[in-house]
């Protein structure tokens, strides 16, 4: 297995040491750097596969670092935010962000973020459940291109995706008709180590939906199911 690496933007120098440190322990090859500058000098030098990226950061905010990333490429994102930042936890992910941890945590929560947020992303650029739906699916008139992570509406217009919408779309157009609980769907989209209780996944759900909403006169494809979770109404092909 190759070395993963990941790239910590955080502006106490503190926290950037022991993150490192920590990382190393369980194999994952870590820098740290304070701002938004050196971050972007620190990825034209070297190749990473996450970047852990603090909210609260001088000049530019982790939230307009996220914005940048995630139009320059797909690569994994998590976020780190105090416990009351809940609205900028939820504009993250709307954002792009792929997962957020909360200050403070255990640095043993952070390996098993980046260890599921990569098995995620990796699993999605293999292509899932190929064999069963084929690179490119399509449902009342929508095309899902799983290789090229691209949505394009009946109206032939692409539709961007953030890496979590793109795993929640693929869950719902891989069990169509079927209700998903909640539970599960936090578990495609954020993994095993989400908070049970996280109210998240219905905010992606929310997003998605809108995305999905190309027309008013066409019906709603993701239902809610009330007291169950969600039903993705569409025909798959």
């Amino acid at each position: 297995m190759d070395e993963i690496r990941a790239l910590i933007v955080d502006d106490d120098p503190e926290i950037g040491e022991l993150l490192c440190g920590y990382l190393t322990g369980y194999g994952i090859a870590a820098d740290a750097v304070g701002d938004g500058a050196a971050m972007r000098s620190a990825m034209e030098k070297c190749q990473y596969d996450v970047v852990i990226l603090d909210i609260m950061l001088p000049k530019e905010d982790g939230l307009s670092l996220c914005r940048q990333l995630r139009a320059s490429g797909d690569i994994p994102i998590i976020m780190l935010t105090a416990r009351g930042e809940t609205a900028d936890r939820v504009v993250g992910l709307e954002l792009g962000a792929d997962d957020y941890v909360v200050k403070p945590f255990e640095p043993r929560e952070l390996v098993a973020r980046i260890q599921t947020v990569l098995r995620r992303f990796k699993a999605a650029g293999a292509g899932g459940s190929e064999g069963e739906l084929g690179q490119v699916i399509s449902f009342d008139g929508w095309i899902l291109n799983r290789t090229m992570r691209q949505l394009t509406t009946p109206r032939n217009m692409v539709v961007p995706l953030s890496n979590a919408e793109f795993r929640l779309l693929l869950a719902f157009v891989e069990h169509p008709r079927r209700v998903l609980s909640r539970d599960y769907l936090i578990d495609v989209a954020r993994g095993r180590s989400a908070d049970v209780f996280d109210r998240s996944i219905d905010l992606l759900v929310s997003r998605l939906r809108q995305k999905l909403d190309d027309d008013p006169k066409s019906p709603i494809l993701i239902k809610t199911i009330r007291g169950e979770g969600y039903m993705f109404d569409a025909r798959v092909s």
